[in-house]
């Protein structure tokens, strides 16, 4: 049974004197390219190194991270890289993730941003390097040597005349009383003995026992049970709410009305259940929805906030003069984070204090979001991490946080609050549906000369932050404005080029006011991308819109190579200049011992079931990864239906701090990218999303036969470490499309491929 402990509590817990405090952070707000990744002062000063690390007296070390695993298997490797740098064995190392009274504020976990942030900046590496110098001085101090005489053996410091003393005879139970130093010499990949190594999840007995305790098993002292009663229409307001229609539920507490915001409370969940289904809310109506087989062409006709991100200037000139044009427009779809299990939270908020515990990326954030939906001051707010549902980006665990802590505030005992799959499906955070236009001029030899790119995607809400509850549908529904859309004309680049959304493709030079960042060679160049509201709430989905744009430029550079009559491996080294890339691209082309030749495959028959190989590739945000993925797909041609038979994904993210890690990351996102480009797609009708179980929201089945998944990790010890868990996802889509085209000679250009998709191609293909 959990309980909420204070602070003294979880010192004595955790055996080891803990975290020095400060009235303000020292550090600057951090700027990523994929946010939010700001963070705000807090009470844990992060230029402390008791903010980071403790030591306890029997040597066991506790670290705080500010970053949280939800399945990528960080957990794992934070803790390796604290045993690394402390020279002592995983085992004596405890991590504790993501709770706001005892964690620095690392903003949110995404991105994939969690290995560069604690591995390459001032943070938990250098923390922990910082201690172990520290421990070594004190050593030296003790023994009479100097630092340089003394080595370190699992947490035992000893000098050359067998003396010796142990990190917890050092300083156990004790603070460190220094900052972290920017100068502590981490160790080198040369000498890692626990890091590079083939760690398996320290989280794997219990998961696969069990055991293992998600925020689902959350149990506090006098619990009850919340229910959410959502609008049944998108946009519906509240007119009426009957609560004698629900008077007959045994175990009801309260039902509870905040603006548009409704929920109920019972001592049982089933009673909760109860209540919610039979409350009557007379619900105001607002306009309908735009019709779904249109939405592409309604999209381009809203008014959008623009940006222009790359233009030489150059490019409608290439275009009038170009030996040839070609054009396609690429589509992709709203889709769900589809979370196997539902969200789920527990909130007990009293006069003067709440604690929150979310399986949310974020719980500083999720702290500001508590603190203004309930007006208790911010300090007074804890929000606890535990794992739930796994979800690669926004799904609904903010959303019920939220609505634990007002059906809490609302009984001022703890509530549990689980949502239906319904309710998840009806009003998650979806990926964003995108419209991506592409032209290229070439030359008379087939070589791109210009390359012109014009996207619109739809957008409402986001990710909370620390400022806009209202981003998701409880804050909304509760009274707080999303963040929403201003229209403007194109703004031009002013600055450095980043390519968060990797809008811009790879196989541009990329050059903004002098600076190049794209891995490519052409050199005139214009994106232009327009930012629409959503009719539906919106959000990051791993890889977001990195999936979308790099869909629609892999699938449309395979179109240029076929106009080319060009083999598409060399096509796009031909067009591409970043040696990691260019490496990722050999290597994978290299182990799926690839055909080499134009696409389509000559003599492909017509009826029956025929194969293909389709090869993308990205410089993921430009240099946060890279990637290439090559795919063999079989294509029944009568049924529609394509079924992968193999991926080889060749994969660089600097040093490889856990191989075993890395390949799950790679299977895992070729696993749930084939969903994505196979099935996976939002449906509504005029007033509602219709897509809200399993049977209309179509992810891959059990028992679906999976692919061969070989996996090609290029290691570079010296280079920074980069994010490991949405670079392999980004290139399924356009890998599987450009392998059907070669299958068929079909060219689909709208995701997800379903079997009506693909047949209605298959009888369109000239």
């Amino acid at each position: 049974m959990k309980k909420e402990i204070s602070r003294r509590d979880f010192v004595k817990a955790s055996g080891a004197l803990i975290v020095c405090f400060s009235t303000a952070s020292l550090v600057e707000p951090l700027a990523m390219a994929q946010g939010p990744f700001d963070t705000h002062p807090s009470h844990v000063d992060p230029e402390k190194l008791d903010s980071w690390l403790a030591v306890a007296s029997d040597g066991t070390v506790t670290a705080y991270t500010g970053k949280c695993d939800f399945g990528q298997g960080i957990y794992t490797v934070q803790t390796q890289l604290v045993a690394e740098e402390l020279c002592v064995s995983i085992s004596k190392v405890k991590l504790i993730q993501c709770d706001t009274s005892v964690t620095p504020d690392q903003g949110t976990t995404s991105g994939s941003q969690s290995t560069p942030t604690n591995f390459n900046t001032r943070n938990l590496a250098q923390a922990a390097a910082t201690a172990r110098e520290a421990l070594v001085g004190m050593a030296a101090q003790r023994l009479g040597v100097s630092a340089d005489q003394l080595t370190i053996e699992n947490g035992v410091v000893s000098a050359k005349d067998g003396r010796h003393v142990s990190y917890g005879g050092l300083i156990g139970g004790k603070h460190f009383d220094i900052a972290v130093s920017s100068t502590a010499k981490r160790r080198s990949t040369s000498e890692w003995k626990v890091l590079g190594k083939p760690v398996p999840s320290l989280d794997r007995v219990a998961l696969m026992s069990g055991t293992f305790e998600f925020v689902h098993n959350v149990q506090v002292l006098g619990m009850v049970h919340g229910r959410v009663v959502r609008p049944p229409e998108i946009g519906a307001t509240v007119g009426n709410v009957d609560e004698k229609s629900v008077q007959h539920v045994p175990g009801l507490i309260k039902v509870v009305v905040r603006n548009n915001f409704i929920g109920v409370v019972a001592e049982k969940q089933w009673q909760a259940a109860q209540a919610a289904k039979d409350l009557k809310v007379t619900w105001q109506p607002r306009l309908g929805l735009p019709a779904q087989k249109d939405f592409y062409d309604y999209l381009r006709k809203q008014p959008s906030r623009d940006l222009m991100l790359v233009n030489s200037k150059d490019v409608d000139n290439k275009l009038k003069s170009a030996s040839r044009v070609l054009k396609a427009t690429y589509l992709h779809p709203y889709q769900a984070h589809g979370s196997i299990g539902s969200s789920c939270a527990v909130a007990d908020v009293q006069a003067d204090h709440a604690t929150v515990w979310s399986a949310t990326q974020s719980v500083y954030p999720t702290q500001h979001g508590v603190s203004a939906l309930t007006a208790l001051p911010l300090d007074s707010v804890r929000v606890i991490f535990v794992r739930g549902a796994g979800c690669y980006g926004l799904n609904a665990a903010d959303t019920v946080s939220y609505d634990a802590a007002l059906l809490s505030q609302a009984v001022r005992r703890p509530v549990r609050v689980q949502l239906t799959r319904q309710d998840e499906f009806l009003s998650e955070n979806y990926g964003s549906a995108c419209v991506v236009e592409q032209q290229a001029a070439l030359d008379a030899s087939g070589t791109i000369d210009a390359w012109d790119c014009e996207t619109w995607t739809a957008s409402f809400g986001g990710r909370p932050g620390y400022d806009q509850p209202g981003n998701v549908i409880t804050g909304m529904l509760a009274g707080f404005d999303p963040e929403t859309i201003n229209p403007r004309t194109a703004v031009e680049p002013t600055g450095e080029l980043r390519n968060g959304n990797n809008a811009v493709p790879s196989y541009v030079v990329g050059c903004v006011n002098g600076k190049c960042g794209g891995a490519g060679s052409i050199r005139s160049e214009r994106v232009l991308t327009h930012a629409v509201k959503s009719p539906f709430f919106t959000g990051p989905l791993r890889s977001p819109l990195r999936l979308q744009n790099t869909f629609a430029h892999e699938c449309f550079m395979d179109e240029i190579s076929a106009y080319a009559r060009a083999d598409p491996v060399a096509y796009r080294l031909q067009h591409l200049r970043e040696t990691r890339i260019i490496d990722v691209v050999k290597a994978a082309a290299k182990t799926a011992n690839w055909d080499a030749r134009p696409s389509p495959k000559p003599g492909t028959a017509r009826t029956g079931t025929v194969t293909g190989r389709g090869i993308a590739c990205v410089a993921y945000e430009g240099d946060n990864g890279y990637a290439a993925l090559v795919a063999e797909v079989e294509v029944g041609q009568a049924s529609g239906r394509v079924q992968a038979s193999r991926f080889v994904v060749a994969h660089d993210c600097g040093p490889i701090s856990n191989p075993e890690g890395l390949r799950n990351q790679i299977e895992g996102g070729v696993l749930q990218g084939m969903s994505r480009a196979l099935g996976e797609e939002i449906t509504w009708d005029d007033r509602k999303v219709t897509s809200i179980d399993w049977q209309s929201y179509n992810t891959l089945p059990l028992g679906i036969q999976v692919p061969i998944i070989e996996s090609v990790l290029i290691d570079r010890p010296e280079a920074k470490a980069t994010g490991a868990g949405e670079t392999a996802i980004t290139l399924v889509a356009a890998a599987i499309g450009n392998a059907i085209f070669d299958a068929t000679g079909a060219r689909l250009r709208e995701v997800p491929f379903t079997p009506d998709r693909v047949k209605a191609t298959l009888s369109s293909r000239g």
